[in-house]
């Protein structure tokens, strides 16, 4: 199994920095659906990820060993991953097209939770009673959030009903993803796993994509785009070197707050440019399901570090009393 450096504070550094840049992504996200397919956003993200980790990979000489795909464990983690982190982008930005950002942000919060039990199964990390009390905070959560539109999601087959269920499906597969890409540490670093996975999107998005409107985009347009492929490139590069040095759970922790970046923006977004975007009006039940939301999930990641935590303190008691 994968063994982390122990870096916390570098490990918190990259996964804030990855939840801030992930809570602005949707927004940006959901202008460019304006303008451009979902394949085609994606093929580009992937493209610009590709050639700019290529280049600073080569320039070190360190691109990935193709030897090491003779290992049939490895080109396993490596499927599961690029076919997680491919069906995470088409079917997170597809749903988009049917939802507005923060109610995709908030949904998405599902996947560092799932990464979570995945880390409790795969990687025997024990599942505690806070963490039971969190994912019940947290589904309960989602309910609030959704107090108004609960009825309708439920019982009739509305747009967002379905931006909803491709939602969860998107955090299903990026959790499948992060587990992979974090056992694949062992043969790979985070840099030569991310280029492979950009190099295998490219191949796959660019044939089913349209380029035409790249021509009449406006310059607004064009900054967006910019933006999400550095996006890509930083925010990915900053989640897969946080698993290096911190725990899988602590990551997820970080990552809970994302939601509350993206509804904090949005309303900026709005406030700023009216014309562009217009927030969800959230009403007091909807903000209380989005804080706990964000709790749930924290709650569930941060479990065992508490138990850790108060387990060395009592040692720690017990050794002053002895001497």
């Amino acid at each position: 199994m994968h063994q982390i450096t122990g870096k916390s504070l570098v490990g918190l550094t990259l996964a804030l920095t990855t939840a801030i840049l992930w809570g602005m992504l949707p927004i940006a996200l959901k202008v460019l659906l304006d303008v451009l397919t979902p394949n085609t956003i994606t093929a580009i993200r992937f493209l610009v990820a590709a050639v700019m980790v290529g280049i600073w990979l080569g320039f070190t000489g360190k691109l990935p060993a193709m030897m090491l795909f003779r290992n049939r464990k490895v080109i396993t983690l490596m499927l599961v991953a690029v076919a997680g982190l491919l069906s995470n982008y088409i079917m997170y930005l597809t749903g988009l097209n049917y939802l507005n950002a923060e109610t995709g942000q908030v949904v998405i919060q599902l996947a560092p939770f799932l990464m979570m039990l995945g880390g409790v199964i795969i990687f025997k990390e024990r599942l505690l009673r806070w963490q039971k009390v969190g994912a019940v905070t947290l589904v309960t959560g989602l309910l609030l959030f959704f107090n108004e539109r609960l009825v309708q999601l439920v019982m009739q087959a509305s747009n967002e009903s379905i931006g909803v269920l491709l939602v969860v499906a998107a955090a299903v597969t990026w959790a499948a993803y992060a587990l992979a890409q974090k056992q694949l540490l062992v043969h790979f670093s985070s840099k030569q796993i991310m280029y492979m996975l950009y190099v295998a999107g490219t191949l796959a998005f660019v044939p089913v994509s349209a380029f035409e409107p790249l021509m009449t985009m406006s310059y607004l347009h064009w900054a967006l785009l910019v933006f999400c492929c550095l996006n890509t490139v930083v925010a990915y590069g900053a989640f897969a070197e946080a698993l290096h040095h911190w725990e899988a759970s602590k990551v997820s922790a970080v990552l809970a707050v994302t939601p509350l970046f993206t509804i904090l923006f949005a309303q900026l977004t709005s406030w700023l440019f009216p014309g562009f975007l217009s927030a969800q009006q959230l009403n007091i039940s909807s903000l209380i399901g989005a804080f706990l939301v964000v709790l749930g999930s924290a709650m569930t990641a941060l479990a065992p570090q508490f138990v850790q935590y108060n387990s060395a303190r009592k040692a720690r008691k017990l050794q002053r009393d002895v001497f």
